[in-house]
């Protein structure tokens, strides 16, 4: 992928997963937005509070993580967005699952958001294990994989309204499907984004990397 591609890539992730997180973060602002979400919610106000704001800003700040330039010019923003999103993958998950229990679209739709949940919290456990052993490559691959699966918000909103709109399905019909069409193709491409590059990046290349990440652990210390 050339850096004009990864430059527009980029910034497609970042105006889109802003644009859901400051809506999900204007969710109990704004009476307007999703009335009976709310009528919803209401009955688990503490996990829906957790799953939203947690989410959110997840959301808002997760795309800057993974800028280059960012991260080798200020290592120390760097870090503590970093924290701050992972604190947020903590609370959010665990918020997510007990709302799985109560999400609509039946028993399909409650498992596929309950692994999301799962899978989230476990991708946000090994990205902070790595780095707390120093290892930047594999803290940076559970990264990737944790932000496929916190994108999974911006997919849901794209393909729920596809699958009604463009297959004719009902919400009943769509909900239990986009449960896990939001996230599994998603991880699937992470995983693709990992394997196939490093396989045909050349020895000298993949010395530069090291050398990278080399310089940032010891700016980071």
């Amino acid at each position: 992928m050339n850096n004009s591609l990864k430059t527009t890539a980029w910034t497609v992730m970042l105006i889109s997963s802003l644009m859901i997180g400051l809506y999900a973060l204007s969710f109990f602002l704004i009476d307007a937005i999703n009335p009976d979400f709310k009528v919803k919610f209401a009955g688990s106000p503490f996990s829906a509070w957790g799953h939203i704001i947690g989410g959110g800003l997840c959301l808002s700040i997760g795309a800057l993580q993974f800028h280059q330039g960012l991260r080798q010019k200020f290592p120390a923003f760097h870090r503590l967005i970093g924290k701050v999103y992972l604190i947020c993958v903590l609370v959010g998950g665990i918020a997510g699952f007990l709302m799985a229990f109560g999400a609509n679209g039946g028993p399909v739709a409650k498992f596929g958001f309950g692994m999301l949940a799962i899978v989230w919290l476990y991708s946000g456990a090994m990205a902070y294990a790595s780095i707390r052993r120093r290892d930047i490559k594999q803290h940076q691959e559970w990264m990737i994989r944790n932000f496929s699966l916190t994108f999974g918000a911006v997919m849901l909103r794209i393909h729920l309204p596809l699958l009604q709109g463009g297959l004719g399905l009902s919400f009943e019909e769509a909900y239990p499907v986009v449960a896990w069409l939001a996230w599994v193709p998603n991880l699937i491409f992470a995983e693709w984004l990992l394997i196939i590059p490093a396989k045909n990046k050349p020895i000298g290349a993949l010395s530069k990397e090291r050398e990278i990440n080399r310089k940032t652990l010891q700016q980071t210390r």
